[in-house]
């Protein structure tokens, strides 16, 4: 099973979305800057806002993609209010 998730800083009021297959890990990782050159380095306070339970690392990875090139903050919120929009999304895959 592969997650896709959104976290939320809000020191710096950001958003970011990844995908992985444990999240509890990945986000200590993000709080403790493991990923060099990365966005989330930006902040250490980063919370699970959501957190989507999918079949396949490619589902995850084309909501991750699909949901970055949107580059909406207002998206993303309507995201995590509704979740379901990510399976119509799928669905239409």
């Amino acid at each position: 099973m592969h997650c896709l998730y959104i976290l939320y800083s809000k020191t710096v009021d950001k958003y970011y979305v990844g995908e992985s297959h444990n999240v509890e890990e990945r986000i200590l990782k993000h709080n403790e800057h493991a990923y060099k050159g990365s966005f989330s380095k930006i902040a250490n306070d980063w919370e699970l806002c959501l957190k989507l339970a999918l079949d396949t690392r490619s589902d995850a990875i084309y909501l991750e993609k699909f949901i970055k090139r949107m580059k909406s903050k207002i998206f993303i919120a309507k995201i995590i209010s509704n979740p379901a929009i990510l399976t119509d999304i799928l669905s239409k895959k």
